[in-house]
């Protein structure tokens, strides 16, 4: 059974237009690594009045997401993104985890 997640992240102002062009120019060997590692149905909204971006995905009960911040692919596309979000020192992405709330299927 998959399990699905959702986190927040934090676009800088002014950089949702790129934000978007660079996803939708996704690599190809990330988008493989990610369904690879078990993620699936994996969208990003955001939010234009806070910038805030969130996150929603679904992943397989034996998922790899834990192994993909030690990926040299993973890691390139992070310090791609550096200049446009909000990152922790080593260029990951803040996350914030969300609690569902509510959920009908």
């Amino acid at each position: 059974m998959a399990e699905t997640i959702a986190f927040r992240m934090n676009l800088f102002p002014g950089m949702a237009g790129e934000y978007k062009r660079r996803h939708d120019a996704i690599w190809p060997e990330l988008a493989a690594l990610l369904k690879e590692a078990g993620v699936a149905d994996y969208s990003i909204w955001l939010d234009e009045e806070t910038n805030h971006l969130f996150g929603v995905l679904k992943r397989s009960d034996d998922h790899g997401m834990d192994r993909l911040p030690m990926e040299p692919i993973v890691r390139r596309w992070w310090d791609m993104m550096a200049d446009i979000m909000e990152t922790e020192p080593d260029n990951t992405p803040v996350q914030v985890p969300l609690a569902k709330m509510f959920h009908l299927p």
